[in-house]
């Protein structure tokens, strides 16, 4: 999900398995009235599902503004076993292989076309391989999870550091629109350029864009795409090609993140797990990597 990556295309070899009621029968929508329940389930992990506590706070569990819907899949007892953001961005937290299957086959009814599916380990796969029938992602980049938290080095000061303005949304769209295409091999500043704009500037309202510019060029900026309570999420880091490699990257990541653990406990974020130079400015910034994602592009 993060700055300049790799992928490769690829096949899934798992087998399939065909669609029953029974698999359905424990899915439900969420809804607003479900936010507590829902809430405390992401809770056991909240790095890894930072981003659907996010959308949940920020937006509730019925928003357009969510690109898809939240559903749930409940056991016999009618407890949580699993609960999947399938829209646009799919994101799933599942317990049990019986809540994967629901939530999987849930998707092949979704109104709203999938871009990526994306979960730790390797349940982004297992999850398309149920929702599809093995069909294969257009492509599929394995990630690794980098965390840092308290105790941090307080870093150099970088002058300018600060968060973005809202006249400032096209040069950071633009910044965004790199990453997202060397990440997916999609711009969307051509796919879908008005909606894309506005995406950018809602962040840039929310106060979740960090910036440095001299003069009119944009030098730094990195996105905070989700925050709880417990964890900040960092995506579309992004360096001026010219000042690439001399240091400024982490050190303004270092600074955001600083800046960051003063009311989270912890920030994080994904490289390709083949972009080693990432890894190593991560390194400088602080991170260490903890575990690995898969975001399937479908």
């Amino acid at each position: 999900m993060l700055s300049q990556i790799t992928h490769t295309q690829t096949s899934l070899t798992l087998p399939a398995i065909m669609p029953t009621a029974a698999s359905l029968a424990g899915v439900c929508a969420l809804t607003n009235s479900d936010k507590a329940e829902a809430l405390s389930f992401l809770a056991l992990r909240p790095v890894h599902t930072v981003v659907m506590t996010s959308f949940i706070n920020d937006n509730g569990l019925e928003s357009d503004l969510n690109r898809g819907k939240f559903f749930g899949f409940r056991n016999y007892k009618g407890e949580l076993e699993g609960i999947a953001l399938i829209g646009h961005s799919t994101l799933v937290e599942a317990r049990t292989e019986a809540a994967l299957i629901g939530l999987a086959l849930k998707a092949r009814t979704s109104e709203t076309n999938i871009h990526l599916v994306m979960s730790s380990g390797d349940v982004a796969e297992r999850f398309w391989n149920y929702a599809t029938d093995g069909a294969a992602p257009r492509l599929t980049c394995r990630e690794a999870l980098f965390e840092t938290s308290f105790p941090f080095a307080v870093p150099a000061k970088v002058e300018g550091l600060r968060m973005a303005d809202p006249s400032e949304v096209l040069p950071i769209a633009e910044a965004q629109a790199e990453v997202a295409f060397i990440e997916s091999g999609v711009d969307p500043m051509v796919r879908d350029r008005e909606g894309f704009l506005k995406r950018v500037a809602r962040r840039i309202e929310q106060g979740r864009i960090y910036v440095v510019f001299d003069g009119d060029e944009l030098v730094f900026k990195a996105d905070v795409i989700a925050e709880t309570a417990e964890c900040a999420y960092l995506e579309g880091v992004y360096v001026s090609e010219k000042l690439r490699g001399k240091g400024i990257g982490p050190r303004c990541l270092a600074n955001v993140t600083l800046d960051l653990l003063e009311r989270v406990s912890n920030v994080c974020l994904l490289s390709n797990v083949e972009f080693e130079s990432a890894h190593r400015s991560f390194a400088k910034a602080g991170f260490k990597r903890t575990d690995e994602c898969v975001t399937l592009f479908v």
